[in-house]
């Protein structure tokens, strides 16, 4: 039942140019445009225990405000204070809007789409805003959760919704005016089913290696730093369309640990065989065995940088060794190149820096070729 104040009403009509009362409710009007609601007054009627009820064009403008509106309710002395409050939150509320208010969809593309994800699968639905404007989906493939979010534009589905994977490929669907959530899934389903033999050679790796970098690899990332031993690692690019392919190998650490690496890929190449996985050909050509997990832990392997005393600095990991072999101290590349640049006795050749090593006072170059310091 909708009830008012008697001795406010008068007030309310003399405030006609902002507020109107009828027996339907109170309409707000704001930059040129109505905003409907009604409140729902107990017995009491109490300001602080009414129910507000908006019009859903004025629920999304409040969308992110409604802790702020039920703080009014609750401290306005009276009705009329609480609706000059109201309007002023409106005022801020358009202001802030990054993008030209747009009118929410009608109640039926609510029901028609509640009608897809019913279809789909309730179980599949992960997440959904208030405003049923972005769409979380998940899907298990080989016991591997993958999520897709979907956006809906303000015109779906005439128009096609955008949509975010984790994907190391690129990933676009195929729409028509005719298509649906079940299409959009069904075709994340097939990418998935696609890309299954590279998630499955990644995480042999991380589950078999010891990963450097990326610590907490995404389903996006296709490289891989991964421990050979002291100071020495390998770093490898898998190509998604083809992960048991040969990767672009990039050894880092000192150079006469790194060289004989290199010579040994060059000479065993021949070997690859694409049927095998990546992991087992990479020991078959380098003639190695990458350090077990089940035996050593990752601190046996991560030193420190011997100029910060840290391991991580802005996200990298020291990759900069000292060639002495009776050394081997790691620096970070960029603590390393400003050690270098401080000393009177460094010397730069093209791309190259050259020094000496703080531990051993034994030549150290630094490459710069590709990097910003």
């Amino acid at each position: 039942m909708l009830k008012y104040f008697p001795h406010q009403m008068s007030l309310l009509y003399y405030h006609s140019n902002m507020i109107c009362v009828s027996q339907r409710g109170k309409m707000v009007r704001q930059e040129g445009r109505d905003f409907h609601l009604r409140l729902l007054l107990p017995k009491d009627l109490q300001l602080r225990n009414a129910r507000l009820l908006c019009s859903w064009q004025l629920k999304a403008v409040l969308n992110g405000y409604h802790h702020i509106v039920q703080q009014r309710m609750q401290q306005s002395p009276d009705l009329v204070s609480f609706m000059m409050e109201l309007k002023m939150l409106l005022e801020v509320a358009l202001k802030n809007k990054k993008e030209p208010y747009v009118l929410p969809p009608s109640p039926k593309f609510y029901s028609s789409l509640i009608g897809e994800i019913r279809a789909l699968g309730w179980d599949k639905l992960v997440y959904v805003d208030p405003c049923f404007s972005t769409i979380k989906l998940k899907a298990d493939v080989s016991g591997r959760e993958h999520l897709i979010t979907v956006k809906l534009k303000a015109k779906y589905p005439a128009e096609s919704p955008d949509c975010v994977v984790d994907f190391p490929v690129p990933f676009s669907v195929s729409w028509t005016p005719q298509s649906s959530l079940i299409s959009i899934y069904s075709q994340f389903l097939a990418a998935l089913e696609s890309l299954k033999t590279f998630w499955d050679v990644m995480d042999e790796i991380d589950e078999k290696t010891w990963v450097l970098e990326p610590e907490k690899p995404t389903r996006s990332a296709t490289a891989r730093r991964i421990v050979l031993g002291n100071n020495i690692s390998i770093n490898i690019e898998v190509d998604p369309r083809h992960p048991t392919m040969l990767p672009e190998c990039c050894f880092l650490g000192a150079d006469h640990v790194v060289k004989p690496l290199g010579i040994r890929l060059s000479r065993n190449i021949h070997l690859w065989d694409p049927e095998n996985s990546l992991l087992q050909n990479l020991k078959d050509v380098l003639e190695i065995d990458f350090p077990a997990r089940a035996i050593l832990e990752k601190s046996d392997f991560s030193m420190d940088c011997g100029i910060c005393y840290a391991y991580q600095l802005d996200g990298a990991i020291p990759d900069q060794v000292c060639d002495n072999s009776q050394c081997g101290q790691s620096f970070h590349y960029i603590c390393l190149y400003e050690w270098l640049r401080g000393l009177l006795t460094s010397r730069q050749s093209f791309n190259i820096m050259f020094g000496e090593c703080l531990y051993c006072s034994k030549p150290i170059t630094l490459k710069m070729s590709g990097r910003k310091a």
